[in-house]
């Protein structure tokens, strides 16, 4: 059972770091320069996602506070 719960923290971790290096990625690329498979990529727009970065900052500090909470278990 323990085993299982060290994965899913791993998981957790993992994920939240993702997340906070594309929120990274939101805040340093400009909108027609981000890939297209992100989410509010716009071919011609200059400016940046606030708040799409601002999401997956959000969620990636959420995410890597729940494995820390996990972790303490």
């Amino acid at each position: 059972m323990l085993e299982g719960r060290a994965h899913m923290k791993a998981i957790v971790i993992v994920i939240g770091v993702i997340l906070i290096v594309i929120a990274a990625i939101y805040f340093l690329v400009p909108a027609d320069s981000l890939p297209t498979f992100f989410p509010g990529h716009e071919t011609g727009l200059m400016r940046i996602r606030t708040k799409h970065g601002m999401l997956a900052g959000a969620l990636g500090i959420v995410l890597l506070a729940l494995g820390w909470w996990m972790g303490r278990k």
